[in-house]
Protein backbone atom coordinates (compact mmCIF):
# COMPACT_ATOMS: atom_id res chain seq x y z
CA UNK A 1 0.00 0.00 0.00
CA UNK A 2 1.42 3.39 -1.00
CA UNK A 3 1.37 6.62 0.97
CA UNK A 4 -1.99 7.63 -0.52
CA UNK A 5 -3.81 4.72 1.09
CA UNK A 6 -6.99 5.50 2.95
CA UNK A 7 -6.70 5.93 6.70
CA UNK A 8 -9.36 3.28 7.25
CA UNK A 9 -7.05 0.75 5.63
CA UNK A 10 -4.52 1.20 8.44
CA UNK A 11 -6.51 1.96 11.59
CA UNK A 12 -10.28 2.05 12.10
CA UNK A 13 -12.74 2.33 14.98
CA UNK A 14 -14.95 -0.73 15.06
CA UNK A 15 -17.36 0.10 17.92
CA UNK A 16 -19.90 2.85 18.39
CA UNK A 17 -18.38 4.01 21.67
CA UNK A 18 -14.91 4.28 20.03
CA UNK A 19 -13.30 1.94 22.57
CA UNK A 20 -12.05 -0.65 20.08
CA UNK A 21 -9.68 0.03 17.18
CA UNK A 22 -8.65 -2.37 14.44
CA UNK A 23 -5.29 -2.11 12.68
CA UNK A 24 -4.73 -3.56 9.22
CA UNK A 25 -2.51 -3.47 6.14
CA UNK A 26 1.15 -2.47 6.37
CA UNK A 27 2.45 -0.48 9.34
CA UNK A 28 5.72 0.38 7.64
CA UNK A 29 7.70 3.42 6.61
CA UNK A 30 6.10 3.27 3.13
CA UNK A 31 2.84 4.42 4.73
CA UNK A 32 4.53 6.92 7.07
CA UNK A 33 2.52 10.00 6.09
CA UNK A 34 -0.85 8.23 6.16
CA UNK A 35 -0.15 6.36 9.38
CA UNK A 36 0.97 9.51 11.19
CA UNK A 37 -2.13 11.44 10.07
CA UNK A 38 -4.47 8.54 10.95
CA UNK A 39 -3.13 8.17 14.49
CA UNK A 40 -3.48 11.92 15.04
CA UNK A 41 -7.11 11.88 13.89
CA UNK A 42 -8.00 8.90 16.06
CA UNK A 43 -6.36 10.42 19.11
CA UNK A 44 -8.63 13.42 18.66
CA UNK A 45 -11.73 11.18 18.43
CA UNK A 46 -10.97 9.05 21.50
CA UNK A 47 -10.68 11.78 24.09
CA UNK A 48 -13.40 10.64 26.50
CA UNK A 49 -12.66 6.93 26.87
CA UNK A 50 -10.56 5.61 29.74
CA UNK A 51 -9.99 2.07 28.40
CA UNK A 52 -9.18 1.31 24.75
CA UNK A 53 -8.39 -1.86 22.82
CA UNK A 54 -6.27 -2.14 19.68
CA UNK A 55 -6.66 -5.30 17.57
CA UNK A 56 -3.51 -6.03 15.52
CA UNK A 57 -4.63 -9.38 13.96
CA UNK A 58 -4.92 -7.98 10.42
CA UNK A 59 -1.40 -6.47 10.22
CA UNK A 60 0.38 -7.62 7.02
CA UNK A 61 3.80 -6.16 7.76
CA UNK A 62 5.37 -4.26 10.63
CA UNK A 63 8.72 -2.45 10.77
CA UNK A 64 10.57 -0.09 13.12
CA UNK A 65 8.54 2.92 12.01
CA UNK A 66 5.30 1.10 12.71
CA UNK A 67 6.60 0.03 16.11
CA UNK A 68 7.55 3.63 16.90
CA UNK A 69 4.07 4.86 15.92
CA UNK A 70 2.49 2.21 18.12
CA UNK A 71 4.75 3.25 21.02
CA UNK A 72 3.81 6.87 20.36
CA UNK A 73 0.10 5.99 20.47
CA UNK A 74 0.55 4.10 23.75
CA UNK A 75 2.55 6.90 25.39
CA UNK A 76 0.15 9.69 24.39
CA UNK A 77 -2.87 7.76 25.62
CA UNK A 78 -1.08 7.05 28.90
CA UNK A 79 -0.27 10.75 29.27
CA UNK A 80 -3.98 11.53 28.88
CA UNK A 81 -4.89 8.92 31.51
CA UNK A 82 -6.22 6.36 29.00
CA UNK A 83 -5.18 2.69 29.08
CA UNK A 84 -4.51 0.87 25.79
CA UNK A 85 -4.67 -2.91 25.53
CA UNK A 86 -2.95 -4.38 22.46
CA UNK A 87 -4.16 -7.77 21.22
CA UNK A 88 -3.32 -9.94 18.20
CA UNK A 89 0.21 -8.66 17.61
CA UNK A 90 2.40 -11.50 16.35
CA UNK A 91 5.26 -12.53 18.57
CA UNK A 92 7.92 -11.58 16.02
CA UNK A 93 6.43 -8.08 15.88
CA UNK A 94 5.92 -7.98 19.63
CA UNK A 95 9.66 -8.33 20.22
CA UNK A 96 10.35 -5.39 17.89
CA UNK A 97 7.67 -3.29 19.57
CA UNK A 98 9.10 -3.95 23.05
CA UNK A 99 12.60 -2.97 21.90
CA UNK A 100 11.39 0.29 20.33
CA UNK A 101 9.29 1.16 23.38
CA UNK A 102 12.23 0.62 25.73
CA UNK A 103 14.51 2.72 23.52
CA UNK A 104 11.92 5.51 23.46
CA UNK A 105 11.64 5.43 27.26
CA UNK A 106 15.43 5.66 27.63
CA UNK A 107 15.56 8.59 25.22
CA UNK A 108 12.91 10.44 27.23
CA UNK A 109 14.88 9.96 30.44
CA UNK A 110 18.07 11.52 29.03
CA UNK A 111 18.33 15.22 29.87
CA UNK A 112 18.67 17.41 26.84
CA UNK A 113 22.00 19.14 26.41
CA UNK A 114 22.28 22.79 25.42
CA UNK A 115 23.46 23.50 21.94
CA UNK A 116 27.15 24.28 21.68
CA UNK A 117 26.58 27.81 20.44
CA UNK A 118 24.50 28.55 23.56
CA UNK A 119 26.69 26.68 26.04
CA UNK A 120 28.38 29.86 27.25
CA UNK A 121 25.10 31.66 27.79
CA UNK A 122 23.69 28.64 29.62
CA UNK A 123 26.74 28.52 31.91
CA UNK A 124 26.43 32.24 32.66
CA UNK A 125 22.74 31.84 33.41
CA UNK A 126 23.36 28.90 35.75
CA UNK A 127 26.15 30.81 37.52
CA UNK A 128 23.98 33.91 38.02
CA UNK A 129 21.15 31.74 39.32
CA UNK A 130 23.52 30.00 41.74
CA UNK A 131 24.87 33.34 42.99
CA UNK A 132 21.35 34.63 43.47
CA UNK A 133 20.33 31.58 45.50
CA UNK A 134 23.51 31.84 47.57
CA UNK A 135 22.87 35.53 48.27
CA UNK A 136 19.32 34.75 49.40
CA UNK A 137 20.66 32.08 51.76
CA UNK A 138 23.10 34.61 53.24
CA UNK A 139 20.26 37.10 53.74
CA UNK A 140 18.18 34.39 55.38
CA UNK A 141 21.02 33.51 57.76
CA UNK A 142 21.61 37.19 58.56
CA UNK A 143 17.93 37.62 59.38
CA UNK A 144 17.93 34.50 61.57
CA UNK A 145 21.00 35.72 63.48
CA UNK A 146 19.50 39.19 64.00
CA UNK A 147 16.28 37.60 65.27
CA UNK A 148 18.28 35.40 67.65
CA UNK A 149 20.22 38.43 68.90
CA UNK A 150 16.94 40.28 69.51
CA UNK A 151 15.61 37.32 71.50
CA UNK A 152 18.82 37.25 73.54
CA UNK A 153 18.43 40.97 74.31
CA UNK A 154 14.86 40.42 75.50
CA UNK A 155 15.93 37.41 77.59
CA UNK A 156 19.68 37.67 78.41
CA UNK A 157 19.65 34.39 80.34
CA UNK A 158 19.00 32.52 77.09
CA UNK A 159 22.30 33.68 75.58
CA UNK A 160 25.03 31.04 75.84
CA UNK A 161 27.74 33.21 77.41
CA UNK A 162 30.10 30.33 78.15
CA UNK A 163 30.08 29.25 74.51
CA UNK A 164 30.68 32.84 73.35
CA UNK A 165 33.66 33.24 75.69
CA UNK A 166 35.13 29.93 74.52
CA UNK A 167 34.75 31.01 70.89
CA UNK A 168 36.26 34.42 71.69
CA UNK A 169 39.29 32.66 73.15
CA UNK A 170 39.69 30.63 69.96
CA UNK A 171 38.99 33.49 67.55
CA UNK A 172 40.91 36.31 69.25
CA UNK A 173 43.31 35.20 71.98
CA UNK A 174 44.75 32.16 70.20
CA UNK A 175 45.06 34.12 66.94
CA UNK A 176 47.15 36.95 68.39
CA UNK A 177 50.61 35.45 67.65
CA UNK A 178 49.99 34.79 63.96
CA UNK A 179 48.18 38.10 63.50
CA UNK A 180 51.08 40.04 65.08
CA UNK A 181 53.64 38.20 62.98
CA UNK A 182 51.90 38.65 59.65
CA UNK A 183 50.98 42.31 60.17
CA UNK A 184 54.51 43.05 61.41
CA UNK A 185 55.93 41.63 58.19
CA UNK A 186 53.35 43.45 56.03
CA UNK A 187 54.18 46.79 57.68
CA UNK A 188 57.90 46.15 57.27
CA UNK A 189 57.55 45.23 53.59
CA UNK A 190 55.43 48.29 52.80
CA UNK A 191 57.95 50.56 54.52
CA UNK A 192 60.91 48.96 52.76
CA UNK A 193 59.31 49.32 49.36
CA UNK A 194 58.32 52.87 50.18
CA UNK A 195 61.85 53.90 51.12
CA UNK A 196 63.28 52.08 48.09
CA UNK A 197 61.09 54.00 45.62
CA UNK A 198 60.48 57.31 47.41
CA UNK A 199 64.22 57.79 47.92
CA UNK A 200 64.56 58.39 44.17
CA UNK A 201 62.51 61.57 44.62
CA UNK A 202 63.98 62.62 47.95
CA UNK A 203 60.65 61.98 49.68
CA UNK A 204 61.72 59.61 52.46
CA UNK A 205 59.58 61.40 55.04
CA UNK A 206 56.40 60.67 53.13
CA UNK A 207 56.91 56.93 53.62
CA UNK A 208 55.71 57.40 57.20
CA UNK A 209 52.57 59.18 55.96
CA UNK A 210 51.85 56.40 53.49
CA UNK A 211 52.39 53.59 55.97
CA UNK A 212 50.41 55.24 58.76
CA UNK A 213 47.34 56.11 56.70
CA UNK A 214 47.39 52.86 54.70
CA UNK A 215 47.73 50.63 57.75
CA UNK A 216 45.14 52.36 59.92
CA UNK A 217 42.52 52.84 57.22
CA UNK A 218 42.89 49.82 54.93
CA UNK A 219 45.67 47.28 55.26
CA UNK A 220 45.39 46.62 58.98
CA UNK A 221 41.72 45.68 59.04
CA UNK A 222 41.77 44.03 55.62
CA UNK A 223 44.73 41.73 56.32
CA UNK A 224 43.32 40.75 59.71
CA UNK A 225 39.86 40.09 58.24
CA UNK A 226 41.31 37.90 55.48
CA UNK A 227 43.34 35.92 57.98
CA UNK A 228 40.34 35.48 60.29
CA UNK A 229 38.25 34.32 57.32
CA UNK A 230 40.87 31.69 56.49
CA UNK A 231 41.48 30.66 60.08
CA UNK A 232 38.22 31.01 62.01
CA UNK A 233 35.74 31.07 59.11
CA UNK A 234 36.98 27.74 57.76
CA UNK A 235 36.90 26.32 61.28
CA UNK A 236 33.26 27.36 61.74
CA UNK A 237 32.29 25.77 58.43
CA UNK A 238 34.08 22.52 59.20
CA UNK A 239 32.59 22.30 62.70
CA UNK A 240 29.00 22.95 61.64
CA UNK A 241 29.42 20.74 58.57
CA UNK A 242 30.68 17.83 60.69
CA UNK A 243 27.79 18.28 63.11
CA UNK A 244 25.35 18.26 60.21
CA UNK A 245 26.91 15.10 58.79
CA UNK A 246 26.54 13.38 62.18
CA UNK A 247 22.94 14.68 62.42
CA UNK A 248 23.71 16.55 65.64
CA UNK A 249 21.96 19.66 64.32
CA UNK A 250 18.84 17.62 63.61
CA UNK A 251 19.07 16.25 67.14
CA UNK A 252 19.10 19.80 68.53
CA UNK A 253 15.94 20.62 66.60
CA UNK A 254 14.33 17.40 67.85
CA UNK A 255 15.08 18.44 71.45
CA UNK A 256 13.47 21.83 70.83
CA UNK A 257 16.63 23.94 70.51
CA UNK A 258 17.23 26.41 67.71
CA UNK A 259 20.69 25.79 66.16
CA UNK A 260 21.01 29.50 65.46
CA UNK A 261 20.67 30.32 69.17
CA UNK A 262 22.86 27.46 70.36
CA UNK A 263 25.61 27.25 67.73
CA UNK A 264 25.68 30.24 65.42
CA UNK A 265 24.94 33.33 67.54
CA UNK A 266 27.80 32.75 70.06
CA UNK A 267 30.26 32.25 67.20
CA UNK A 268 29.25 35.44 65.39
CA UNK A 269 29.26 37.48 68.62
CA UNK A 270 32.80 36.23 69.28
CA UNK A 271 33.86 37.30 65.79
CA UNK A 272 32.25 40.73 66.09
CA UNK A 273 34.05 41.35 69.38
CA UNK A 274 37.34 39.71 68.48
CA UNK A 275 38.02 41.16 65.04
CA UNK A 276 38.19 44.85 66.15
CA UNK A 277 40.62 43.85 68.94
CA UNK A 278 42.78 41.92 66.48
CA UNK A 279 42.62 44.84 64.06
CA UNK A 280 43.96 47.20 66.72
CA UNK A 281 46.80 44.86 67.66
CA UNK A 282 47.58 44.13 64.01
CA UNK A 283 47.72 47.81 63.10
CA UNK A 284 50.08 48.55 66.00
CA UNK A 285 52.28 45.60 64.98
CA UNK A 286 52.40 46.81 61.36
CA UNK A 287 53.37 50.33 62.47
CA UNK A 288 56.09 48.89 64.70
CA UNK A 289 57.40 46.80 61.81
CA UNK A 290 57.53 49.84 59.56
CA UNK A 291 59.29 51.81 62.32
CA UNK A 292 61.95 49.13 62.62
CA UNK A 293 62.56 49.18 58.85
CA UNK A 294 62.64 52.99 58.86
CA UNK A 295 65.34 52.87 61.52
CA UNK A 296 67.48 50.04 60.12
CA UNK A 297 66.93 50.52 56.38
CA UNK A 298 65.81 54.13 55.96
CA UNK A 299 68.15 55.72 58.49
CA UNK A 300 65.24 57.42 60.29
CA UNK A 301 65.47 57.45 64.08
CA UNK A 302 62.44 56.20 66.10
CA UNK A 303 61.91 59.70 67.54
CA UNK A 304 61.66 61.26 64.08
CA UNK A 305 59.41 58.41 62.89
CA UNK A 306 56.98 58.88 65.79
CA UNK A 307 56.94 62.65 65.37
CA UNK A 308 56.25 62.33 61.67
CA UNK A 309 53.57 59.71 62.33
CA UNK A 310 51.77 62.05 64.75
CA UNK A 311 51.63 64.72 62.04
CA UNK A 312 50.48 62.30 59.32
CA UNK A 313 47.64 60.47 61.03
CA UNK A 314 44.64 61.47 63.10
CA UNK A 315 41.99 59.79 65.18
CA UNK A 316 39.76 59.75 62.09
CA UNK A 317 42.06 57.32 60.28
CA UNK A 318 41.98 54.99 63.28
CA UNK A 319 38.18 55.17 63.54
CA UNK A 320 37.74 54.34 59.84
CA UNK A 321 39.60 51.06 60.25
CA UNK A 322 37.94 50.07 63.51
CA UNK A 323 34.42 50.85 62.25
CA UNK A 324 34.88 48.43 59.36
CA UNK A 325 35.97 45.54 61.58
CA UNK A 326 32.60 44.50 63.16
CA UNK A 327 30.84 44.54 59.80
CA UNK A 328 33.56 42.41 58.22
CA UNK A 329 33.35 40.02 61.17
CA UNK A 330 29.59 39.73 60.74
CA UNK A 331 29.98 38.93 57.04
CA UNK A 332 32.66 36.31 57.72
CA UNK A 333 30.50 34.64 60.36
CA UNK A 334 27.36 34.60 58.22
CA UNK A 335 29.19 33.09 55.23
CA UNK A 336 30.99 30.49 57.35
CA UNK A 337 27.84 29.32 59.15
CA UNK A 338 25.74 29.29 55.98
CA UNK A 339 28.27 27.15 54.15
CA UNK A 340 28.54 24.84 57.14
CA UNK A 341 24.82 24.16 57.13
CA UNK A 342 24.95 23.41 53.39
CA UNK A 343 27.32 20.46 53.86
CA UNK A 344 25.94 17.17 52.55
CA UNK A 345 26.65 13.67 53.74
CA UNK A 346 30.14 13.17 52.31
CA UNK A 347 33.67 14.26 53.14
CA UNK A 348 33.96 15.74 49.65
CA UNK A 349 31.02 18.03 50.35
CA UNK A 350 32.67 19.18 53.60
CA UNK A 351 35.88 20.04 51.77
CA UNK A 352 34.09 21.89 48.99
CA UNK A 353 31.98 23.92 51.42
CA UNK A 354 35.01 24.83 53.52
CA UNK A 355 36.84 26.06 50.44
CA UNK A 356 33.76 27.95 49.27
CA UNK A 357 33.42 29.53 52.71
CA UNK A 358 36.94 30.97 52.69
CA UNK A 359 36.78 32.18 49.09
CA UNK A 360 33.34 33.76 49.45
CA UNK A 361 34.20 35.42 52.77
CA UNK A 362 37.43 36.94 51.42
CA UNK A 363 35.62 38.17 48.29
CA UNK A 364 32.83 39.80 50.30
CA UNK A 365 35.28 41.33 52.76
CA UNK A 366 37.16 43.01 49.90
CA UNK A 367 33.90 44.20 48.33
CA UNK A 368 32.75 45.55 51.69
CA UNK A 369 36.06 47.35 52.16
CA UNK A 370 35.61 49.03 48.78
CA UNK A 371 32.07 50.10 49.65
CA UNK A 372 33.26 51.54 52.96
CA UNK A 373 36.07 53.41 51.17
CA UNK A 374 33.51 55.06 48.87
CA UNK A 375 31.20 55.82 51.81
CA UNK A 376 33.91 57.40 54.00
CA UNK A 377 35.22 59.42 51.06
CA UNK A 378 31.72 60.76 50.39
CA UNK A 379 31.27 61.96 54.00
CA UNK A 380 34.79 63.38 54.20
CA UNK A 381 36.42 60.88 56.58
Amino acid sequence: MDSDASPTALLTISTADATTMVASSSWTSQNAKTLDRTIGELLARTGGQTALTLDMHDIDSFDTFGAWQLARLTKELKTRGQALTIIGLEKRYDVLFDAVREASARADSIASKPRNEFFGLAAIGEAVTGWGKGFLLLLDMAGAVCAAAFRALLKPSSFRLTSAINQLDRVAWQAIPIILLITFLIGAIIAQQGFFHFRKFGADDYVVDMVGILVLREIGVLIVAIMVAGRSGSSYTAELGSMKMREEIDALRTMGFDPVDVLILPRIVALVIGLPLLTFLGSMSALYGSELVAWLYGGMSPEIYIARLKEAISLTHFKVGIIKAPFMAFVIGIVACTEGLKVGGSAESLGLRTTSSVVTAIFLVIVLDGLFAIFFASIGM
